[in-house]
């Protein structure tokens, strides 16, 4: 779960205008929304205390609603989409009109296959707002493209952006290749944990829970790598050696139709399942390889036991019953039968799944922030 934003002094003031942003973009009015942040502004709140007082926590409670299936997707999709151009208006505003930045050029991108771009956004406009020369790349950043991108501007460094952890393996890539162009990284974003464990894991150069602390490390400075070392992955990740991680990866499709197909036998409700319900079990399926696979990489059961229960919590809120995990948790562990690591992992989900105690409102391992 991110860390709550901390506040500025001017942010206490700012609990009205939260309520009043909620409800504008909970009902997807836009127009609404954009008065209550230049509201907000022109009542003495600077700029950077509306993004991250007033409109980035408003956007935690979206994924929070979501995740408590008190919001569609739909209507999840609707209120990030007003934050986005409410966010624009802000940095647009004629009143807030400065010279151009002079300062530092940094680059702000998500990894490839993030397309949760909010919290990288929120970032390049607090850097802004510092001086900071930004390029923001937005969501869903190839590494190619990056690196070429990093060739012909040149920053002083990279801001990288992850919400879902399975898109660990490719920040690592990246992570790599910014370094190898002589370009330090600074990671943020749900997808690193709770205390940038996995940025420590993959080499990130820094790491920050939030906007604020992002501009605060980059402004104390990142080294720039040295002369790029002929190295493999599996030197910084031993574990990676067994293979577990890339054979679970490579066999995600094998393993979840068999797995689904395991289950009918095991599980007497799927059987009158729908073509639908069936369809979203397999995507269930899916994901929980997928987070399986994961954890293999960063050699950490605890990542996949927190999506799990974050699973059950999830399933519990759609009304699907969440006991079907824990036999789909163990079919999944006898095809790995072969793969220590990966069993000893779901036994420990299939413990904490045992020990469960529902949560009264549902945090995302992955919502952005």
């Amino acid at each position: 779960m991110t860390p709550p934003l901390p506040q500025h002094a001017d942010a206490v003031s700012l609990g009205p205008a939260r309520d009043l942003l909620w409800s504008a973009v909970h009902q997807g009015d836009e127009r609404r929304a954009a008065d209550v942040v230049l509201d907000a502004l022109e009542s003495s709140a600077d700029p950077e205390t509306v993004l991250l007082d007033l409109i980035a926590p408003v956007q935690t409670r979206v994924g929070t609603e979501w995740a408590a299936n008190r919001l569609t997707v739909a209507q999840e999709h609707t209120a990030t989409a007003i934050h986005e151009r409410v966010i624009a208006v802000l940095a647009h505003h004629p009143d807030r009109r400065r010279e151009a930045p002079t300062g530092p050029r940094v680059t702000v991108a998500c990894v490839d296959g993030e397309w949760h771009a909010l919290p990288a956004r929120l970032l390049a406009e607090v850097l802004r707002l510092r001086g900071w020369r930004v390029d923001f790349l937005g969501a869903h950043v190839p590494t190619p493209h990056l690196i070429a991108h990093l060739h012909q501007t040149g920053p002083r460094a990279v801001a990288l952006s992850s919400s879902i952890p399975t898109h660990l393996p490719t920040a690592h890539m990246a992570i790599t290749a910014c370094q190898a162009a002589g370009v330090p990284v600074i990671a943020g974003g749900a997808a690193f944990g709770p205390d940038g464990r996995y940025a420590r894991v993959l080499g990130a150069d820094g790491w920050a829970p939030d906007a604020r602390g992002a501009a605060a490390v980059l402004e104390r400075g990142l080294d720039r790598p040295g002369p790029p070392a002929v190295h493999r992955t599996v030197d910084r990740l031993p574990h990676l050696a067994d293979q577990e991680y890339t054979i679970v990866a490579g066999t995600t499709h094998q393993l979840v139709k068999q797995t689904l197909a395991d289950l009918e036998e095991r599980f007497e409700p799927l059987r009158g399942y729908t073509e639908r319900q069936r369809r979203h079990t397999a995507e269930d399926l899916a994901h929980i390889v997928e987070y399986l696979a994961t954890s293999l990489y960063v050699a950490d059961d605890e990542l996949f036991t927190r999506f799990v229960l974050w699973t059950a919590d999830i399933l519990t809120a759609r009304r699907v019953p969440a006991r079907s995990l824990d036999p789909a948790l163990d079919l999944l562990a006898r095809q790995l039968k072969d793969f220590p690591r990966a069993c000893r992992t779901l036994a420990r989900a299939r413990e904490a799944l045992g020990d469960r105690t529902p949560l009264p409102t549902i945090p995302g391992p992955g919502k952005p922030a």
